[in-house]
């Protein structure tokens, strides 16, 4: 069940985006916020790789976007959304590799400044799904706003 609501999630960022120009989508939701849906990709598949593969898996990985942009939602004009899309894709893919034999009671590690946001530095797979869930579904509600201010499309 939680695979199957991140998946619903995750196909609707991608259906939030489809069928818009490089330029729609790098267009802000609002003043004063910057966000775009172009950099809700973008930092989603920052998310995928620091949930599933840095903290899941022990992974030591560097930002999928650079150093600089850590969090995923600054845009560069020579990246588009195929770039960004395939990127996102392979850290979907890769997450469920790194989880794919799991047990949800299984555990992955935070680091000692994260888990000072938590209580706690070990973190199962069921509270990372949890957790990616929420994330999706609120990003979400972001890309409903930003999508309908674009072109005046709503729902999922």
């Amino acid at each position: 069940m939680l695979e199957a609501w991140l998946d619903f999630h995750r196909a609707t960022l991608a259906l939030k985006c489809s069928g818009l120009t490089d330029d729609q989508l790098r267009l802000a939701s609002a003043a004063p916020s910057s966000m775009t849906l172009l950099g809700l990709v973008q930092h989603l598949a920052e998310v995928e790789r620091n949930w599933f593969q840095r903290v899941f898996a022990g992974q030591d990985l560097t930002p999928v976007f650079g150093q600089n942009n850590g969090d995923g939602f600054a845009l560069r004009p020579d990246r588009g959304l195929d770039e960004v899309m395939a990127a996102w894709q392979r850290e979907v893919a890769r997450g469920r590799e790194s989880n794919a034999d799991a047990s949800l009671d299984d555990s992955g590690r935070l680091s000692g400044q994260e888990a000072g946001h938590v209580g706690d530095q070990g973190v199962s797979l069921r509270r990372i799904m949890v957790h990616m869930i929420e994330e999706y579904a609120r990003h979400n509600g972001h890309a409903d706003l930003i999508r309908e201010r674009i072109d005046g499309v709503t729902g999922t």
